[in-house]
């Protein structure tokens, strides 16, 4: 107990010592809990920001390893959500207080799938006169296409890394030049010098991670300066090759409660960024999202796509959500907010407090 108590109260923390964070248990891990909630209220107060995700395609030119919608799927539905419906949903966003969307794919580089998310940008701004803000989380793009979504409206994006350990990102993605890690880490770069809030995150829980990589990764998003950031425990595919490695995985239980420190320990090593209580958490746990509210996280991800589409978008299986519409779901989100002990700040943007004083904004 003392030793955790001394931990928590240093400035800085080496990676045997992070990983010893992550690590802890019983009353150990509630003193961890408590102070990253302390952290996160006295830095940015206990308000919850909406982002209706809007997964408008599973079409995808990428095959890694871990992912349903992997382009070698052939038994995934494929779809793509048209202008309207994209629209509609926005629509839907703005009428319920959601200050913000994200619009969430499969990731294309061609030039119709470009322009059309150009246009999608520009018509969302004009709902409520540009009352929504717009975060993109549509993978590796030339940083000519980020500029361009950019300069149409989109002010955040999120590109996961997945995991910061090189080897072990290459174990979980094909070997070819379409899935190179030091592609990923520039594309992260070209998107800060174009101006957005750079959002990544990692999985949790992969087949051959160890502590010290979970603990290497949260010094790199801080070595990153990164902005929000999005992560959750990785969950299997069965129509995936990483399925065959099933059997080196820790239990689901101990992957979210692995999931719940990273977000604890993140928000005691950035204590001004937004990051995200994300959809993996509730799929292993009902009231996986509101832990992570509980303890330092600000930022919900409720999925508003149209039920017609959204089962077909299943990066994992089981995942939440997929039979209730997205009005009854919201009533329902905002209320559990409250039982974690936080307020839904509806019809504000949330930006990251981190990226307004990085760039000298008050």
């Amino acid at each position: 107990m003392e030793d955790i108590k001394a931990l928590l109260d240093k400035k800085d923390w080496t990676a045997p010592e992070l990983a010893a964070l992550l690590a802890c248990r019983g009353e150990e891990e509630q003193l961890l809990f408590a102070r990253s909630r302390a952290v996160r209220d006295a830095t940015l107060g206990n308000g919850v920001y909406l982002r209706g995700l809007i997964e408008l395609s599973n079409r995808c030119v990428k095959d890694c390893l871990y992912c349903g919608i992997r382009r070698s799927n052939v038994h995934a539905v494929r779809y793509a959500l048209d202008g309207e419906e994209i629209l509609g949903a926005a629509v839907f966003a703005h009428r319920y207080g959601y200050g913000s969307v994200v619009l969430q794919g499969g990731e294309r580089q061609d030039e119709a799938f470009v322009a059309f998310i150009e246009r999608m940008v520009r018509e969302i701004k004009r709902i409520g006169d540009g009352a929504l803000g717009i975060t993109l989380s549509l993978g590796e793009q030339a940083e000519e296409t980020y500029r361009r979504w950019r300069e149409a409206g989109a002010h955040r994006y999120l590109l996961r890394i997945e995991t910061s350990n090189e080897s072990l990102y290459r174990q979980i993605h094909p070997r070819d030049a379409r899935h190179d890690f030091r592609t990923r880490l520039e594309c992260l770069h070209a998107l800060r010098r174009c101006g957005y809030q750079v959002g990544t995150g990692v999985m949790i829980g992969l087949p051959g991670q160890s502590l010290e990589d979970l603990a290497r990764d949260l010094f790199f998003l801080r070595g990153m300066d990164i902005d929000m950031v999005g992560m959750g425990p990785y969950l299997e595919h069965h129509e995936t090759p990483l399925w065959e490695r099933r059997g080196e995985l820790l239990p689901q239980t101990e992957r979210l409660r692995l999931g719940l420190h990273m977000v604890a320990c993140l928000r005691l090593l950035m204590p001004d960024i937004n990051i995200a209580a994300t959809t993996a958490l509730q799929a292993i746990d009902p009231e996986g999202r509101e832990r992570a509210l509980a303890i330092g996280a600000n930022v919900l991800m409720p999925n508003i796509t149209p039920l017609t589409n959204r089962a077909n978008y299943q990066l994992y299986e089981n995942k939440p959500g997929m039979d209730e519409g997205a009005a009854a779901s919201t009533a329902r989100l905002v209320e559990s907010v409250r039982r974690s002990g936080c307020e839904v700040r509806l019809s504000a943007w949330g930006d990251s407090l981190h990226f307004a004083q990085r760039q000298g904004q008050p």
